[in-house]
């Protein structure tokens, strides 16, 4: 070996040093920036964020251990592929339930960025969630989200919020609700869903990418009213000292 090739090996394992230290030291905005950083340096920086999300609680909603977690699982490389076999098989967050309802689908379409899909599984699965009644009818009355059970609104939740970088999900459109005094009129445009007093069209004219607005998604439909969203952002979920 040359001491050019030498000299360029320490620089590159000295760059990737600087680079773990700022990641692990940074802030929650400065790692969502370094995440593709480290990726471009190959499996030394894939080294780093394997051993950050190996670290890292099982159970909390981290947005950054989602996007680590999302991007090593798209790299699709044998040694990213293994890790996440061996150690997060069935993703980084506990899929609880009430009801007996698997959440792996879910999990698996957001992880994937197939955020239109998710969507459509999210409103099936909060059919199922209020009955057999909605399941045939194919959507919810504002009574039934009442009785929602808090494990599994949780959970939904907490995998939008996961797999987006913290911009969708029904926690985030209630924070945005709210810093509206609750007034849906100025909700709907805030979020994408209306524009110009029209409502915004399905599917073409959603975004089903990260690039949407803020609290995009998923979706809820506005066209029987606003009792069901209003009884959904009203629910005892939100209220918990460990909900998102």
């Amino acid at each position: 070996m040359t001491d050019q090739q030498t000299a360029t090996i320490d620089n590159t394992d000295h760059n990737l040093s600087q680079l773990r230290d700022r990641f692990i030291n940074g802030t929650q905005k400065d790692q969502l920036q370094l995440i593709p950083q480290l990726m471009a340096m190959g499996e030394g920086g894939w080294q780093v964020l394997m051993e950050f999300l190996q670290a890292s609680e099982f159970d909390v909603v981290d947005i950054v251990r989602g996007k680590i977690y999302g991007t090593l699982y798209q790299l699709k490389k044998p040694i990213t592929e293994e890790f996440i076999q061996t150690h997060f098989p069935n993703g980084i967050i506990p899929l609880n339930s009430q009801r007996n309802i698997d959440y792996q689908p879910l999990n698996q379409l957001l992880l994937e960025q197939k955020f239109q899909d998710a969507d459509t599984l999210t409103r099936h699965l909060l059919c199922e969630l209020a009955g057999e009644g909605a399941v045939q009818r194919k959507w919810v009355y504002f009574t039934e989200v009442e009785q929602f059970p808090i494990t599994d609104l949780q959970t939904i939740n907490s995998l939008w919020l996961l797999h987006s970088e913290g911009k969708f999900g029904f926690s985030v459109q209630r924070k945005l609700w709210l810093s509206v005094g609750k007034d849906f009129t100025k909700l709907w445009p805030k979020i994408g869903w209306k524009k110009d007093n029209n409502w915004t069209q399905y599917p073409n004219q959603f975004t089903w990418e990260l690039r949407a607005p803020v609290g995009h998604l998923p979706l809820l439909n506005q066209l029987r009213g606003v009792r069901v969203t209003a009884s959904l952002f009203s629910h005892p979920a939100w209220s918990q000292e460990n909900s998102q």
